[in-house]
C-alpha cells in the first residue's frame, strides 16, 4: 500500500506561504509555491482548493492575483490541513463480514475498531498538537544545522 503525500504536500504548501508573508509576501501565485514542492503548479492548485474550502486560505483574482493566508501560521494545526483534505481514517475492517462461525471471525471486527479509534484518537492529539509555524520553525532550524 502506497502512502498518502497529499498532507505532506498541503502542509508544505502551508509552511512555504508562511515563509513568504514573514518576508513581505503576502500573496503567491500557484507557480511560486509548485517552485518550492518542484512539481506541477495544477497539483498545488489542486490542495488549494481544498485549503480554501476549509478557509486555511483565500485567493485573489486580477491584478496581484495569487494565494493567501487567511489565518496565522501559529493558529493552523496540522490537524486542521489533516481535517481540510478529508482524509480517510489509516485503518478499515474487512470490505465484507467474516465467517461469525470462526472463533477469530466471531470477535474481530469489535477488537479492531476499538485498536482503530485509538490509534486514529492518537494520530489527532499528535496533529492537533503542531501548527504550521511549529513545521516552518523546525525545517529552517534544521536547514541551519545542515
Amino acid at each position: 500500500m502506497a502512502a498518502n503525500s497529499r498532507l505532506t504536500i498541503a502542509v508544505h504548501i502551508l509552511a512555504w506561504m508562511a515563509l513568504a508573508s514573514r518576508r513581505g509576501r503576502e500573496v503567491m501565485t500557484s507557480e511560486e509555491i509548485a517552485a518550492s514542492l518542484a512539481t506541477n503548479p495544477v497539483i498545488v492548485r489542486r490542495s488549494l482548493g481544498e485549503l480554501r474550502a476549509a478557509g486555511l486560505v483565500a485567493s485573489r483574482r486580477g491584478a496581484g492575483a495569487g494565494w493567501r493566508l487567511t489565518r496565522g501560521p501559529e493558529s493552523i494545526t496540522v490537524l486542521d490541513v489533516h481535517d481540510a483534505l478529508g482524509a480517510e481514517p489509516l485503518f478499515a475492517l474487512h470490505p465484507s463480514a467474516p465467517n461469525l462461525e470462526c472463533p477469530v471471525g466471531h470477535g474481530i471486527r469489535p477488537v479492531l475498531t476499538e485498536v482503530y479509534a485509538a490509534v486514529d484518537e492518537a494520530v489527532r492529539r499528535e496533529l492537533g498538537g503542531r501548527t504550521v509555524a511549529d513545521v516552518l520553525a523546525q525545517t529552517l532550524a534544521a536547514k541551519e544545522t545542515a
